[in-house]
């Protein structure tokens, strides 16, 4: 057992890492698992936002995690499932759509601020 007052504490915050970590993986486990289970494009989104949610945490590399959902990708192709990602871009409204933000005068930045003039030796003199 630890008997510096930092490494207990460095023991007690390895502890809860362990513990988010299992509790991130055994998600990442459960949704996959519903996915194969039976595949559809909407379990497919909840594992592969899964894995991104762990490539955020730092549990898992980024690399780790594109492989892995290009392999949950050609699982999917190979069940004929659809993926949604085409059909989001398509219901965006044309109303919302705006022109691009033309550059103002406003926009520009402010002038440097000037440097407080030095006194003079006469200006010293006096005091």
């Amino acid at each position: 057992m630890p008997i510096i007052k930092s490494a207990k504490k460095a023991a007690r915050q390895a502890t809860k890492r362990r513990s988010n970590n299992e509790a991130t993986k055994k998600t990442i486990r459960g949704a996959l698992k519903a996915f194969k289970a039976n595949p559809t494009s909407e379990k497919m989104a909840v594992v592969q936002s899964e894995y991104d949610k762990a490539v955020k945490k730092g549990l898992m590399k980024k690399a780790t995690a594109s492989r892995r959902k290009a392999k949950l990708a050609a699982f999917a192709k190979a069940n004929n499932v659809k993926v949604a990602g085409a059909k989001k871009a398509a219901e965006k409204p044309a109303a919302e759509e705006k022109a691009p933000a033309k550059k103002t005068a406003a926009a520009k930045k402010p002038a440097a601020k000037k440097a407080p003039a030095k006194k003079t030796a006469a200006k010293k003199a006096e005091k």
